[in-house]
This record gives structure tokens, C-alpha cells and sequence, in this order.
């Protein structure tokens, strides 16, 4: 170990990269198995993958290996490239960041991002023979992307010029967003302004177009605002329907001015209610599914006119239902495995639907395809090298500390075990601020089962957390290092105290709370990994060793996050005689916080090589799937 100054930078320093090259690169590299575990990690990663169909208009589009778009007239038509993001550069570094194609399928909008950065170019094609157009806007982030039905432009959000780099290597804090209309075959000059919140400069919105093409939805935050629309020309005047921010409101569909949401409000769990918006005052709302009592209900889609599906999460795993759109009673329950629906693809003019990318912890990604008409599914892909006969997963129960049951998956050969697959899912979205530390007891408690049951024992535990799992993690390695034997922390959100201040974190407080709270800093400091770090008092117990990954373009979780830490490990435990495992950093250069970065990103430590292929690596949190395509936001870490 190494001791080094503590870095309170803004900027990322180039002693971070000499570290990643002198201290930490070598060190890995004396690893005798690295290059087999290479070479195995190629051969896992190498099998085909293919996103779920979308259709627009006669077409239907996919994704192959997550780069290459392919369209095809129909399902059984010819499957022609339609979009190669890798001829886009040299390097594999221009990442696609969100696309919507127009209702009839004849236009498509693609935003694209360098190194990883969250700042976005859209650019335009003509799907018919696959012509670039030369509209191209700027400044884009976190935006949404939603066309008009008479195609003739695209609803689309960006920020003002501001001072520095915007590049991804920038902290400053990113305010007053605007949504803007584009009109196809103009300069971006010309785009008209729809709507902005100059009193309100932390705000953010986004919209969508209804099913039926006759309203705009604009969602900020925690609202949603109808607003006909009969050709754009000036800013909106925008028709508050919610203004409060008490609940979440994701638009279903319409049926005429009978408009459906699934919305939080009055109902953690989640419900599907009708609003009419000729009397849409909150006593005349209609249930149309109630709250279930313990399932959260995740996302709502209405297909074949007069169907919605519903999937729920019901004991860490979902469940896919069929509900009549006029009365809400449940039709079907889908059959699925012990696993996770990413999402589906599905239109209410559509008498199909796809369910996209299906995994259990034994599958990588079927892709199951039902005609409603025929209620057939049809299974795609399965991973290269590995018989899922020879595994098995174990569901069970643990208690947490205090006594709550605590639902863990365990993935294992026959015969042995393994905690490769420990699995911590989906907690802390469910938990509020005031009572995070329960996130970081459920963990432990979770480690200390396995090691009670004889799953695994402390040296031999790792625990892998990436952005929000990296401040779980790290959290409790400081808080109990000696249930771990090594900790891998990816873009963490190492420091909880001043998180906000830098670039998208400050919409991060409605999870965490905010240290300019007295009441809000005395929760925070109690648990932020960079003010928790002390040397364990027992002279037999040492820090994990510790594996910090962050990139010099994340300006999501800025590097500095991870910079910190390290160094406040490294002056606190690392100068310990006691301290005998490693403690390093690794600082990939032209990566961003790994969202549509190239596999290297994401394995950059490990297998140095680029482009096994592409994969998301911390994708962000599940929006509603009626969300435009290329909605990202709200950003969250």
C-alpha cells in the first residue's frame, strides 16, 4: 500500500492516472489465471444477443450485440443494417444514448454520445433506404425524444451554453433545462421553445405523445400537464392537470379524454387509475387495478386495443399479467421463470407483444415473442458454454437485524457452492432516506447467512456494487470489513456530503436527503463511505481488499466520488502495518459511468482488451416503458 495527499479536487488529476498505471495496472497484472479468465470471460460474453422487436409504422426494428439496428419490412422479412455504430469511431467510443423513430415508421432520431458522457447529439435518418439527414441539435442531456404524429418534428430537451468543458470531464451542476421543438429540415437556431422553468432552475421535463397523437404530456418530475396540440409555433401553453408533487403519474393510454396512469399516489405499491379530463379533479378519479397489498407494480402497457400488461415485482422476481382495458379484471397470468423482465415492446395498435430481454440467473437473455391472437411463445437464444441443467437456484429467507425476512437468491453448481452470485436486488429503491442504514444491515445480514450456512466463508466473499451499489459496498466495508474478503466498487457515490453539488447530483436528494438539511446531514454523515473510513480497532482485522473502478468522462458520478475515497483510504488504513490487502483505484480515460459503453468498460480492470463486444454496465434505474424511446431521466446515479 501506498499513502497519498487527499485529492478535494473538481477536476480529475492526472496523479489518479499515474496511480492507475504505476500501482494499480501492475499489480493486476501479476495475476497467473488473468489471461484464462480473459479468455473465459470472451467466450461467455461472446454468444449473440438480440434486443426485443419494436414496431413503427410497416417495420419492425432490432438490436444485434447492442451496436448494429437492423429493420425489416416484417417479422419474416429480410433483416437489412440499418444503423452500425461501430464504423462511427476508431475506437468503439461513440455510444448510441436513446432513438425514437416518427409513428409511421419513415423517420428515425438517434442521439449519440462520446467517452461515455451523458451530453448527447441527435442526429436524423430517413428509414427508407437508410439516408442521413442534416438536422443535427446540440447541448442535448437527459432528454426526452418524442415525435409528433404528423412527423413533421420531434419534442426534445437541452441545456444553456455554460462556462467550461461539456464533454464529460466537467462538475458544475447542470440547470435550467428546456424542452424544445424541432422542426425536421431546419437549423437548430430555429427551435421553438415549449416550455422552460426559470424560477425553478433544478427542474427538469420531459413528454410524450398520446396514443392517440392529440396531446403532449409533459411530465416534471413528479407532474404531467395535458396540452392539445394543433401545430406548434411559440411556447406551450401548458394546462396543469397535477400540481403536486405528492405522487408519480407514468401515462398508459387514452381512450378518448379518459386518460390512464399508473401513479404512487395514495398507493406505494402502485395502481392503475382513469382521469377525465373534462372533470379531472382528484375526487371524481377511478381505480381501475387497485394497489396490490405487497407486489409493486413496475410497468403498464395497453396492446390490442383493449389489453394492458402489467408486471409486477412479487418476491424479487416479476410476474406478467393481461388485464381488460375497460374494466381492469385480470385475464391471464403469463408463465415465467425465476427471473427479471427488463421490459416489453408492445403498441396498443399492436395484436402482439415481445418480452424483452427476459434473464433468470441462469439464462442471459430470452427473447419471447406472443401473439395475442395465438397466445404462442417462441424462445431465442441461449448462452454459449454453459448447461443450465447444472446449476440450480436456491430462493430463501434470512432474517436482517431487525428480525424483518429477507428474500436472497442463491446461484450454485450441483454438488458445490459458490457466492459469485451473491445478489442484492432492488432494496434500495424501496427504502426511504431516513431508514437507508437498513439497506446496509440487510446486506450484512445477507453475508453473515452465508457464511453461518457454510455457503462461503469471510476471506472468501466479494461483494461488486456499481454507482448506487458502489456506495452500498463501500459502505459496508467500512462498516463491517470483516464479513468481506474483497470489495469491487464501480462509480460510487462515495461522498454523501457534497454529492449535490456536482453536475445531475442534485436530483439525487429526494433519495438521499440533502447534507444543507441540519436534520438531513446528521443521517448522511453517519454512512457516507468517505467520512467513515477509520482502521478496525481488533488487531486481527484488516480492510478487504478494495478494487475502486471510476472514468475520467462520468459525469454522472463524477470521478472525484472515488478519487477521494481512495486517497482518504489510503492516509487512513493504508499506512497500517496491519493493512496487508491492497487498496487500489483504476481510472479508465474516454469512459463514462458505463451506460452504452463497450464491454472494456465495464471489465476494464480485469480484461484490458477492447470490445469483447458491447453491454450496458450500470444501466439506469427502469422507466415506464411508455416513456419516449431515449427518455433517460429523472438521471439517477
Amino acid at each position: 500500500p501506498h499513502s497519498f495527499k487527499h485529492p478535494d479536487c473538481h477536476e480529475l488529476s492526472d496523479n489518479s492516472l499515474v496511480i492507475t498505471r504505476m500501482i494499480t495496472v501492475p499489480f493486476l497484472d501479476q495475476c497467473p489465471i488473468r489471461g484464462l479468465y480473459k479468455e473465459r470471460m470472451t467466450e461467455l460474453y461472446g454468444y449473440p444477443k438480440y434486443s426485443c422487436h419494436f414496431k413503427k409504422g410497416k417495420r419492425s426494428f432490432y438490436f444485434y450485440n447492442t451496436r448494429v439496428l437492423y429493420v425489416q419490412d416484417s417479422l419474416e422479412g429480410e433483416a437489412k443494417v440499418f444503423l452500425d455504430l461501430n464504423i462511427l469511431s476508431d475506437d468503439g467510443m461513440v455510444a448510441l444514448r436513446g432513438y425514437a423513430c416518427s409513428e409511421d415508421g419513415e423517420y428515425f432520431a438517434y442521439g449519440l454520445s462520446a467517452s461515455g458522457s451523458d451530453w448527447v447529439t441527435i442526429k436524423f435518418m430517413k428509414v427508407d433506404g437508410a439516408k442521413e439527414l442534416p438536422d443535427v441539435l446540440e447541448k442535448v442531456k437527459f432528454s426526452c425524444m418524442a415525435w409528433t404524429h404528423d412527423r413533421k418534428g420531434m419534442f426534445y430537451n437541452s441545456y444553456p451554453q455554460q462556462d467550461g468543458k461539456s464533454d464529460g470531464t466537467e462538475t458544475s451542476t447542470n440547470l435550467h433545462q428546456k424542452l424544445y421543438y424541432h422542426v425536421l429540415g431546419t437549423d437548430q437556431s430555429e427551435d421553438i421553445l415549449c416550455a422552460e422553468f426559470p424560477d425553478e432552475p433544478k427542474w427538469m421535463g420531459g413528454d410524450e405523445l398520446s396514443d392517440d397523437g392529440r396531446y403532449v404530456l409533459l411530465s416534471v418530475r413528479e407532474g404531467c400537464d395535458p396540452q392539445e396540440s394543433n401545430g406548434i409555433t411559440r411556447i406551450l401553453k401548458w394546462v396543469k392537470l397535477i400540481d403536486n408533487f405528492e405522487g408519480e403519474y407514468d401515462y398508459v393510454t387514452n381512450e378518448r379524454m379518459v386518460f390512464m396512469f399508473k401513479t404512487n399516489r395514495r398507493s406505494p405499491n402502485y395502481r392503475v387509475i382513469n382521469i377525465d379530463f373534462r372533470d379531472p379533479d382528484e375526487s371524481k378519479w377511478k381505480v381501475l387495478v387497485p394497489e396490490h397489498e405487497k407486489d409493486v407494480l413496475e410497468r403498464v402497457a395497453c396492446v390490442r386495443s383493449n389489453f394492458l400488461v402489467l408486471c409486477y415485482l412479487h418476491d424479487v422476481k416479476n410476474i406478467l399479467q393481461l388485464h381488460n382495458l375497460t374494466t381492469g379484471a385480470l385475464l391471464k397470468t403469463f408463465p415465467l421463470q425465476v427471473g427479471s423482465v427488463v421490459g416489453y415492446s408492445s403498441q396498443k395498435k399492436d395484436i402482439e407483444i415481445f418480452y424483452h430481454q427476459f434473464t433468470s440467473f441462469l439464462s442471459p437473455g430470452i427473447i419471447y415473442h406472443c401473439d395475442l391472437t395465438k397466445e404462442e411463445l417462441e424462445p431465442r437464444v441461449a448462452i454459449k458454454g454453459i448447461d443450465a441443467s447444472d446449476y440450480q437456484t436456491v430462493q430463501i429467507f434470512y432474517p436482517s437485524k431487525d428480525g424483518t425476512k429477507i428474500l436472497m437468491f442463491i446461484v450454485h453448481k450441483i454438488g458445490w457452492f459458490s457466492s459469485h452470485f451473491l445478489i442484492w436486488l432492488w432494496w434500495l429503491q424501496q427504502i426511504h432516506h431516513t431508514q437507508l442504514q437498513k439497506c446496509f444491515d440487510d446486506f450484512q445480514c445477507a453475508a453473515e447467512y452465508l457464511i453461518k450456512e457454510s455457503y462461503t466463508s469471510a476471506k472468501r466473499l466479494t461483494i461488486n456494487g456499481g454507482s448506487d451499489g458502489g456506495l452500498l459496498v463501500a459502505t459496508c466495508a467500512n462498516q463491517r470489513p470483516d464479513l468481506f474478503g474483497c470489495v469491487i466498487a464501480q462509480v460510487g457515490v462515495m461522498d454523501t456530503l457534497k454529492f449535490h453539488k456536482y453536475t445531475i447530483g442534485q436530483a439525487w436528494t429526494t433519495d438521499y436527503g440533502c447534507s444543507d438539511s441540519k436534520q438531513h446531514f446528521e443521517w448522511l454523515v453517519k454512512y457516507s463511505p468517505l467520512h467513515n473510513v477509520k482502521l478496525p480497532e481488533a488487531n486481527d482485522i484488516q480492510y478487504p481488499s478494495m478494487l475502486l473502478l471510476t472514468a475520467d468522462h462520468d459525469d454522472r458520478v463524477v470521478p472525484l466520488h472515488s478519487l477521494k475515497f481512495i486517497a482518504t483510504l489510503q492516509y487512513i488504513v493504508g499506512c497500517s502495518r496491519k493493512q496487508s490487502n491492497p487498496l487500489l483505484i483504476h481510472v479508465d480515460t474516454k469512459v463514462g459511468h458505463g451506460q452504452g459503453s463497450p464491454q472494456h468498460a465495464c471489465f476494464h480492470s480485469i480484461v484490458p482488451e477492447h470490445r469483447l463486444d458491447s453491454i450496458n454496465s450500470f444501466p439506469l434505474p427502469p422507466d415506464s416503458d411508455r416513456k419516449p424511446q431515449g427518455s433517460s431521466w429523472p438521471p439517477l446515479c
